[in-house]
């Protein structure tokens, strides 16, 4: 994989500054062209999911430039990471429901010849369909597709090539450094027609051709008769998450994950007594997680332990989920610790591997306020999520440049 992406938080705040004069109306305008460079996005999102910026960061940053209205694509595209995220952490069961289907995906794999060489065929980008098969290369090459690429790669896996949209989903999450459970799981969903249920995406050609600038035109090799796929329906809603507090006595220490690098606010001035890194990016997939992803991962935790040096305390790691439990203990004697604490994680494999320390409390979740604000909201679609982005906006003091 190409450095295209070097994971500190000085490349994101760079790469932001880049971005701002082109956050309102040229953002509007261009955003959904996927054109060589990706010159029309800010490129922000593997920066956004590690949480080596935060979506609050960013949104103040365009309001401090633009008006509500001016930047309204942009900041709507932020917060549907958010909306994503909320309406995961409320149906956790639909995250359980796609790692059995993966697992059964990959069962079908092993035993069905047919459908190996054209789910092989189709990773490698070696379809002949070549729009599909580029996109296949580039997220393997960089790491990052646009979304608008996205959502065409997911259509064509899906209803053009037949396979199981559990693998496609996976396959982005082996490869994507932004790949986020909420996001990647319910974008696939909603493309199959399972999330907004009978509501489907259809590749075409004319838009992909229109949206490329010709760089690509399928023409007729796309289904664009497909129907939606048909599932059960999501699980009931379930209440969004409180979070505990930060102990104001005693030796404490925080456990970060590749969810959560900006832990500054949440430390507060006091040091901890020690911190442990702990890294989700192997436990994606069943399968192999390419190279650079874990390495973007363990980059974030370096700079994170350059930048708050004089506040995490000694460091430790960052130790694989599988390695934690051997671990965790010895870790927390070593430092002679009376309580450990952690920025929430959201549903997703860091969540499944930390499940049973926190259920017996020997770790504290402390959920951020923009997430505690947020995240109650995302009870339906994100339509309905949208006209609360006002309010939202003014909960968190984002007050728009005059």
């Amino acid at each position: 994989m190409r450095p295209d992406h070097p994971p500190t938080r000085t490349e994101a705040l760079s790469r932001l500054q880049d971005f701002l004069p082109h956050a309102g109306r040229d953002y509007a305008a261009r955003r959904n062209y996927d054109l060589a460079g990706h010159p029309n996005v800010s490129v922000l999102s593997p920066y956004i999911r590690h949480r080596l910026i935060t979506e609050e960061e960013v949104l103040a940053a365009v309001l401090g430039r633009f008006a509500r209205s001016t930047a309204e694509k942009f900041i709507q595209e932020v917060f549907w990471r958010t909306y994503w995220k909320g309406w995961l952490e409320m149906r956790p069961g639909v995250w359980s429901d796609y790692r059995r289907g993966v697992r059964a995906g990959l069962d079908r794999v092993a035993t069905e010849a047919g459908l190996r060489a054209q789910w092989e065929a189709a990773c490698k980008g070696e379809t002949g369909i070549d729009a599909f098969d580029h996109w296949a290369r580039e997220l393997a090459e960089t790491g990052y597709l646009h979304n608008h690429a996205r959502m065409w790669f997911a259509s064509i896996w899906i209803f053009t090539l037949e396979l199981p949209w559990e693998l496609g989903a996976d396959f982005f999450l082996r490869h994507l450094l932004d790949g986020d459970a909420a996001s990647n799981t319910l974008s696939w969903r909603w493309v199959a027609g399972l999330q907004t249920r009978g509501k489907h995406y259809l590749a075409r050609g004319a838009n992909i051709a229109k949206y490329t600038e010709g760089r690509f035109n399928p023409g007729y090799q796309l289904n664009t008769g497909a129907r939606p796929l048909e599932g059960p329906p999501p699980p009931e809603r379930s209440a969004a998450p409180k979070g505990g507090k930060v102990p104001q006595t005693g030796r404490i220490g925080w456990l970060l994950t590749d969810e959560d690098l900006s832990p500054g606010p949440l430390i507060g001035e006091g040091p901890a007594a020690a911190t442990l890194f702990v890294t989700s990016a192997d436990a994606r997939s069943p399968l192999t997680v390419a190279p650079g992803v874990s390495a973007f991962a363990d980059g974030a935790f370096a700079d994170t332990a350059s930048r708050y040096s004089d506040r995490l305390g000694k460091v430790t790691g960052p130790v694989r989920l599988e390695d934690l439990p051997d671990s965790f203990e010895a870790w927390i004697d070593d430092h002679r610790l009376d309580a450990v604490v952690m920025p929430h994680v959201p549903v997703g494999p860091a969540a499944d591997g930390l499940a049973g320390l926190i259920a017996v409390g020997r770790i504290t979740p402390v959920l951020r306020p923009y997430d505690a604000m947020c995240w109650p909201n995302a009870t339906v679609g994100f339509f309905g999520f949208k006209k609360k982005i006002p309010a939202l906006l003014d909960g968190l003091g984002l007050v728009p440049a005059a």
